[in-house]
């Protein structure tokens, strides 16, 4: 039960970190004029990768250690799963808009900047559903 619960640990720590982000950060950094906005959105997304990819591999890797040497419920392997998945969301849905914006030049920064801004937001929120549903294996299914 100590790896489920460092699995826990890791999805809850990785999930305060999304929702901190969709619900405070972003919504005050889209208050800013472009160039702030995306000034402020090109360190602390490279801050906040640093951050939030090795939680998400951790969670992962102790929910399938969980699983095979504490014999934990398949609760805790799709708690895994579920951590596992922000890679592959990341890769795949959010990729292509962070480039864009990694690139950008802040002094250029217009309309289509804000617009994608907006995008990774509404997709950067869901991190914080692939989070809370891996907390929700690893605490309460595992539990039952």
């Amino acid at each position: 039960m100590i790896l489920t619960s460092l699995a826990l640990l890791a999805a809850a720590a990785f999930t305060g970190a999304a929702v901190y982000i969709t619900a405070v950060e972003q919504p005050a950094r889209l208050m800013l004029p472009d160039r702030a906005l995306l000034m402020q959105w090109q360190p602390a997304y490279r801050r906040g990768t640093a951050m939030q990819a090795p939680l998400a591999l951790i969670g992962a890797g102790l929910g399938v250690a969980a699983y095979a040497i504490e014999n934990a419920s398949v609760a805790t392997l799709l708690g895994a799963g579920l951590m596992l998945a922000n890679w592959p969301w990341t890769a795949v849905l959010m990729l292509p808009t962070n480039k864009k914006l990694e690139g950008a030049e802040a002094e250029a920064a217009g309309p289509e900047e804000r617009r994608l801004l907006r995008r990774w937001g509404h997709l950067h929120a869901g991190r914080v559903v692939l989070g809370s549903c891996a907390c929700f294996c690893f605490a309460v299914l595992t539990t039952a």
